[in-house]
């Protein structure tokens, strides 16, 4: 593993408080520092994750295999389990294997997914074993009918279950029925790295592995390097996929080798490119992908495939130099037979014994031999002036490759490894974990600090500028505060007439909460007194009234009876309009004049004059004339209510017809019993007559009449008080000659700590700053240095003292400034 260098020891340290001193400045706080923790977390740590993705049958494993020059990750096309492999460095005498089953469970639904796809109908019970007879035998079926294991997609999933079924009898000693048993390889009594690996490898055991960990010796795993193998994102149970797309978002993940099927397929697939956009979407990724393009040799023998691959190539990944067209089959077993011999028949014995088994004394074919044969004779590699290759049609397939084997030799086996693109494709990532990976997780950071240090440099030169422009001797302090003072007084006049303007257009648009709460209040409190004077109106006290004003009579008119009525009601929702204008109008002020005691302005204004330059005052009275206006004005609005509304006695309305049905009531005798009997209909005539008349007032002229009166008062009001405020300046410089000594004082101490304290995050942000530059120089990323802030003034700590000697006296409040 590569040391770091000895300067980025303490990187973490520096660049947390780069990040500290921007949280403590409220203004850059809001920056997102997500890609900085993101990509410190990538230079610190101890691991550096390199996930392989793709479809299954893409060729991950093999190209894994044929990277790392051993064969350690179980390799069958259409072996659709959801196995996660992961490959770490060790020390030679320290390689290991660690394995983690399937629960029985998990087996369980696999294998009844799989009898699904393969429409057995029957509900698989694996711990009975002539069920498992049944679908074994079932499966062979399928295999023989589809003409071989590799043939079908149907007979893929039938291979899988067989292997499957037999993985979990073969282990069943080492599977949990719910939890996932994890045992190191001294469990199965192996000694080292091979017989674990190829205990992993065979197909059975790997399908009821669900994580196998290999700690493995080689260089490429050095620094930390992590190999992840993951499941087909194509794979037909979704949870397996999806533990892929898990790993690809995982923040954990550095890098990843996307292993694309288009070299045999011709174009991506949709799930190839759903792949990519979520690679993309990771911030810890960045751009370091590689796209491998396998099974390239199937171009060798379709022009159309090669020209459809080139043309993807082209089209999508123009934008990068990371694409690399790799064959993992042809270069793995390559780099094997190249350490065998005729003695045993170049690996047919040794590495692919397991393959040419056969049970009716026929030799099985291995995938390699074939594709080594097809190689030699079709693909257009090799040159025949070079190679003089046949292919005889009376040898098996496994004679030509001894055969060629033994003629050709070393040279051909190179040429085979060269052309296999596994050799190039090894220099590449091996250059860029060696070579580029540091270097480029520094350059990362720094690029993702450059802008939080030139904000923070920025907003320190600032501030630093602006305390180095106020005066530092009391003196200069008064005088820039008195020359300010006019202008001060002049913005507190223009604000309060502003806020003022504010207020009312709030008012006149509805939009004041308090005011608006209030006034439904009026209105509500108008409608529920009316309708309280008419359920209690009563004829025997209207008709009494009317014969007391004229005592030589006994009886009285309806139209006298009426006329009571219409005085009584105007003269009752004229107090209940006054007394909730008064309220109205005591909450609005109220809250207006708590609104002003909470504004800057207000603030300033004691400070300047001591009091609030008379606005309190000047509020009162507009409240008294406002009030006095409105009370006026609901007294005129009610008393109108005394006179008939135009349509009393209008020919065809309803309240015309309602008083003629209550005089012909009443016209029957002389007495007041008629009257009595009428009192429904006079009540009903009532509501009809007023219910209109303050539906008018609450919702139209009253509002309006309360709009214009605040605005008429108010507003003038306002530009007046900001023209007094302005006039009290010889007040103001008055009461701020007194206070100002004190205040200057404390505003010098303040500003000097303050310098203090921003020439100290200077130097903190500096200090940092340079330990890193010291360390990305290290890396010699001399372009990625990070800004230093000038070091133009000399850092001096003053302290109070200095300040009392700088006015020339030890004690402030002795000096004869203070005196004057």
């Amino acid at each position: 593993m590569s040391e770091v260098p000895t300067q980025c020891q303490n990187l973490a340290e520096q660049v947390e408080s780069i990040l500290e001193l921007l949280q403590q400045e409220p203004s850059l706080r809001s920056q997102d520092v997500m890609s900085v923790r993101t990509s410190l977390g990538k230079v610190i740590s101890p691991k550096f994750e390199i996930v392989f993705a793709g479809a299954f049958s893409a060729g991950k494993s093999m190209l894994i295999n044929a990277l790392l020059e051993r064969e350690l990750l179980y390799s069958a096309e259409g072996h659709a389990t959801g196995t996660e492999c992961k490959i770490e460095y060790a020390q030679p005498n320290e390689e290991r294997v660690v394995l983690t089953f399937l629960s029985e469970a998990e087996i369980r639904e696999q294998a009844n997914f799989l009898c699904q796809q393969l429409r057995f109908n029957t509900t698989v019970n694996i711990n009975q074993s002539e069920v498992i007879n049944l679908l074994r035998q079932g499966c062979e079926a399928i295999i023989q009918q589809e003409g071989g294991e590799g043939k079908s997609e149907r007979a893929k999933q039938a291979k899988a279950l067989i292997l499957l079924l037999d993985g979990y009898e073969a282990n069943r000693q080492h599977i949990h029925t719910m939890n996932n048993a994890t045992h190191s390889m001294e469990k199965f009594n192996f000694s080292n790295l091979k017989e674990a690996a190829g205990y992993a490898r065979r197909g059975s055991n790997s399908a009821v592995l669900k994580r196998i960990e290999y700690y493995c010796n080689h260089p490429l795993l050095e620094d930390g390097n992590v190999v992840i193998d993951t499941p087909g994102i194509d794979a037909p149970v979704a949870k397996d996929a999806q533990l892929t797309y898990d790993k690809i978002q995982d923040p954990d993940t550095s890098a990843v080798v996307c292993v694309l099927k288009s070299a045999s397929a011709g174009d991506m697939t949709k799930e190839e490119t759903e792949l990519l956009e979520t690679i993309r979407g990771n911030n810890s990724i960045r751009d370091r992908i590689f796209y491998t393009f396998n099974r390239i040799d199937e171009t060798w023998y379709n022009t159309q495939l090669r020209q459809l691959l080139d043309n993807l190539i082209n089209q999508q990944f123009r934008d990068t130099n990371r694409v690399y067209k790799t064959s993992g089959l042809l270069g793995f077993y390559g780099s094997q037979i190249k350490f065998t011999s005729i003695e045993n028949r170049f690996g047919l014995d040794s590495i692919f014994a397991e393959s040419v088994k056969s049970l009716n004394g026929i030799e099985e074919i291995p995938q390699f031999v074939n594709e080594f044969n097809r190689y030699c004779t079709s693909s257009g590699k090799l040159s025949g002036s070079q190679f003089r290759i046949s292919v005889n049609s009376f040898e098996t397939a496994n004679e030509n490759y001894t055969r060629i084997l033994r003629e050709q030799g070393t040279p051909l086996i190179n040429k085979l490894i060269q052309d296999s693109g596994i050799e190039e494709f090894r220099t590449a990532i091996t250059k860029y974990l060696v070579e580029e990976k540091r270097p480029e997780l520094f350059r990362n950071l720094a690029d993702d600090l450059q802008e939080v240090c030139i904000n923070l440099k920025k907003h320190y030169q600032e501030q630093k500028r602006d305390l180095d422009s106020q005066p530092d001797e009391i003196e200069a302090m008064k005088r820039q505060e008195l020359q300010r003072l006019n202008q001060q007084l002049q913005e507190i006049g223009k604000d309060f007439n502003k806020h003022i303007k504010q207020e009312v257009n709030q008012l006149i648009n509805n939009s004041y909460d308090n005011f608006e709460a209030d006034f439904r209040q009026l209105k509500s409190k108008m409608i529920r007194r009316l309708d309280e004077l008419i359920d209690t109106f009563s004829v025997v006290s209207a008709y009494k009234c009317a014969t007391d004003s004229h005592k030589r009579n006994s009886t009285a008119p309806l139209l006298a009876v009426l006329v009571e009525a219409f005085y009584h009601l105007a003269n009752e929702l004229e107090d209940v309009l006054i007394d909730s204008s008064r309220k109205l109008v005591a909450n609005l002020f109220k809250d207006l004049m708590e609104k002003i005691n909470k504004s800057d302005y207000h603030s300033r204004l004691y400070r300047f004059l001591g009091n609030d330059g008379g606005i309190e005052r000047k509020m009162n009275t507009v409240q008294e004339i406002v009030l006095e206006v409105l009370v006026s004005e609901a007294t005129i609005e009610c008393d109108r209510y005394v006179r008939e509304s135009p349509t009393f006695y209008q020919e065809g309305h309803f309240s015309i017809y309602q008083l003629r049905q209550t005089l012909q009531q009443t016209a029957q005798t002389y007495d007041l019993q008629s009257m009595v009997e009428a009192e429904p209909a006079i009540r009903q005539f009532l509501k009809l007559e007023f219910e209109p008349k303050v539906k008018n007032t609450i919702l139209k002229t009253f509002p309006q009449t309360i709009n214009q009166t605040l605005k008429s008062r108010l507003l003038p009001m306002a530009e007046q008080q900001a023209d007094d405020i302005l006039q009290q300046y010889p007040q103001a410089r008055a009461y701020l000659e007194q206070s100002l000594q004190k205040e200057a004082e404390e505003k010098i101490r303040n500003n000097r700590q303050l310098l203090n304290d921003v020439k100290q995050k200077i130097l903190d942000y500096n200090s940092a700053v340079s330990q890193i530059n010291n360390c990305l120089q290290s890396m010699h990323l001399y372009d990625h240095a990070l800004p230093i802030i000038g070091n133009d003034n000399v850092y001096i700590p003053v302290t109070d003292a200095e300040i009392m000697e700088e006015n020339g006296t030890n004690n402030i409040f002795d000096s004869p400034e203070f005196d004057k």
